[in-house]
């Protein structure tokens, strides 16, 4: 083989691997775009971002091994990335996530977080990522509503975008997420209603919605989510009365409802469910007795009723549970004497101060 061939299949080869390990110029293009919307300016996170090998070089961006296309951007502005620990620079990032990003047809996953600087309005294109599995924006100054048709993305597993300044309402198409398995929206100014078929989210684990200013009651359609174990409402405006089927979900283990205007009375089937074991009610307008249902299943790390309107005694029952870590039911109207034996045996008076006329260990005498 003549040498003048040999250098042809050498300078061939090097172009195919060029071209493999290159951007797709549509894909560049948006990038480019994409970084120029943005400014960090402490780390140098951007400095990577040039030539053409974007798949190769660039931090934060990964392809996928088959097409070669733009499949990650992943951009976290937490702590322990190796990145900041050997700056020791704060992590701060300003401009906004521009809609180029909508031209990277083939991302499945977008994490931006903790950069604490980041504003604007979520593209309202990202609903046409197809692709799109996993959003996390979690931890910068993101205002503007969620987008309408978020419910188009019919793979996405993971919204977190906790700890921004999103206002509007939770779009009704979100209920056509089937496949999503975590929804976080803690700490935004999210308003208006829970849909009332949220229940049709049937792969959902984690629904934390805490800290907002959602209104109306909890949709009774949330007892039929099977796979649901953490609900998060606290500290919003929700009214009504608690579902008395919620306390059936086989699956569900913390429910927090604390700081809102609930009324109506406290259902049994709370008390006695099998797998909840961290109930917060707190600081909400609930009445009625506490019910007398507690037994062998109930297992509470933490169950808290204080700042209602519950009346009567506590209920004997209540020392048959097989664990309660934390009891807190000050500010009440109960009354008579509290009983003795677990759990009370290790509790403080400022689990039952500011009662009506509760009385015995740990408060004074009867």
């Amino acid at each position: 083989m003549g040498a003048a061939v040999i250098f042809s299949i050498v300078f061939l080869l090097l172009a195919i691997t060029s071209t493999v390990n290159s951007c797709p110029p549509g894909d560049l293009a948006a990038l480019l775009a994409f970084k120029s919307a943005l400014k960090e300016p402490y780390i140098g996170i951007f400095k990577s971002w040039t030539g053409n090998k974007c798949c190769e070089n660039w931090y934060g961006v990964d392809c996928d091994s088959k097409t070669g296309r733009v499949a990650e951007i992943s951009l976290r502005g937490e702590l322990e990335e190796p990145m900041f620990q050997k700056a020791h620079h704060e992590r701060y990032m300003t401009g906004m996530i521009s809609p180029a990003i909508c031209k990277l047809h083939h991302l499945s996953t977008i994490i931006i977080s903790e950069w604490k600087g980041i504003s604007g309005n979520i593209p309202a294109c990202i609903s046409t990522l197809a692709h799109l599995r996993h959003l996390d924006l979690v931890g910068n100054k993101i205002t503007g509503e969620l987008p309408t048709d978020i419910g188009k993305l019919q793979h996405l597993n993971v919204i977190n975008l906790a700890d921004n300044m999103i206002t509007g309402k939770i779009p009704a198409s979100i209920v056509n997420l089937t496949y999503l398995v975590h929804l976080d929206l803690r700490n935004n100014k999210i308003s208006g209603e829970i849909p009332r078929n949220f229940g049709k989210l049937q792969m959902l684990s984690r629904a934390l919605l805490s800290n907002n200013a959602i209104t109306g009651s909890i949709p009774a359609s949330i007892a039929t989510m099977d796979r649901l174990s953490d609900l998060y409402l606290s500290d919003n405006q929700i009214s009504g009365a608690i579902p008395d089927s919620i306390g059936n979900m086989s699956t569900l283990s913390t429910l927090n409802l604390d700081y809102n205007i609930i009324t109506g009375t406290l259902p049994g089937s709370l008390l006695s469910s099998e797998g909840l074991n961290a109930l917060n009610l707190s600081r909400n307008t609930i009445s009625g007795y506490i019910p007398d249902v507690f037994g062998p299943r109930s297992y509470f790390t933490s169950l808290d009723l204080s700042h209602n309107d519950l009346k009567g005694t506590i209920p004997k029952s209540i020392s048959s549970a097989s664990y309660i870590g934390h009891l807190d039911l000050s500010y009440n109207h109960l009354c008579g004497q509290i009983p003795s034996g677990s759990p009370f045996d290790h509790l403080e008076a400022s689990s039952f101060t500011d009662n009506t006329c509760l009385c015995g260990l740990p408060l004074k005498k009867c």
